[in-house]
């Protein structure tokens, strides 16, 4: 029914979407990381989160020179301690980077700047192995404040004896743990459910695998990562059949999620 005075009311069609000019320059992928940088510290997730691995690295340091016994107090030993800390948080810390876009809800702004997904996603590892190599620098420096303070502090401490072997194998590991933080963030695009994911998923295996007789002798060595990495982290022997079983647990726990995240990011929908 119409009555008189009253128009039409008309809708005019949605506009098309505007492609992406592929000829334009791209944003300098130094000036990406520069940004992802201070993402880092930005928020107070973030933020506190960095700041609790310098805490909980001294807490430890002091904790060493209390109640450790004096030969065991060396760099070597500094060293490995300062990774146990980094080596936790840093997961949590690339998670927080990769679903900033989805969790703070900037994706609109960071992909209209740089629509071009792929050069975001590089930034953001780049970053995130900055970040590792920063927390490995860190635990040089503090593992040899403690081995000062050890020499100065109790009678037969202070041992600067520290392998390259140890050294690699430290970083590996931070690597691995980052990389791991990395996919299950992209796959998630939750921080929220991606931290607790890649803490729960990972226990409850290795419980099942250590109470299931079978999956411990046969399938836990291949598809357990901490397992696979026992050898590295606690100075024992590695061999072929530890490489092998460390390629397998990566390939699941690493190589996945960063395949599966890295198709699921590029294709989905920014809102």
């Amino acid at each position: 029914m119409s009555y008189p005075g009253m128009n039409a009311l008309t809708i005019a069609p949605p506009a098309p979407p505007v492609p992406v000019d592929t000829a334009a320059p791209p944003v300098p992928m130094t000036r990406l990381v520069r940004v992802e940088l201070r993402k880092l510290v930005d928020t107070r997730a973030g933020f506190w989160l960095v700041v609790s691995m310098g805490l909980i690295a001294a807490v430890i340091t002091g904790a060493m020179l209390v109640f450790a016994d004096a030969e065991d107090l060396s760099y070597a030993t500094f060293f490995g301690m300062m990774n146990i800390p980094t080596g936790v948080l840093l997961p949590v810390l690339a998670i927080l980077l990769v679903t900033s876009e989805w969790s703070q809800r900037t994706g609109l702004v960071t992909f209209t700047l740089e629509p071009r997904r792929s050069r975001v996603i590089t930034a953001k590892l780049l970053t995130s192995l900055v970040a590792a190599a920063g927390a490995i620098l860190v635990s040089f420096v503090l593992g040899a404040v403690g081995t000062v303070l050890a020499g100065l502090l109790r009678d037969g401490g202070g041992s600067w004896n520290l392998s390259a072997t140890e050294v690699g194998y430290a970083s590996m590991g931070q690597l691995i743990a980052l990389l791991q933080g990395f996919g299950f963030g992209m796959l998630i695009m939750s921080s929220a459910a991606a931290i607790v994911l890649i803490f729960a998923l990972p226990s409850a295996w290795a419980i099942v695998g250590s109470v299931v007789p079978w999956l411990h002798d046969h399938v836990q060595p291949w598809a357990d990562l901490q397992f696979a990495l026992g050898p590295y982290q606690g100075g024992g022997g590695v061999d072929g059949s530890s490489w092998a079983h460390l390629g397998s647990a990566v390939a699941i726990w690493v190589v996945l999620p960063l395949a599966g995240g890295l198709w699921r990011l590029l294709r989905s929908e920014i809102k």
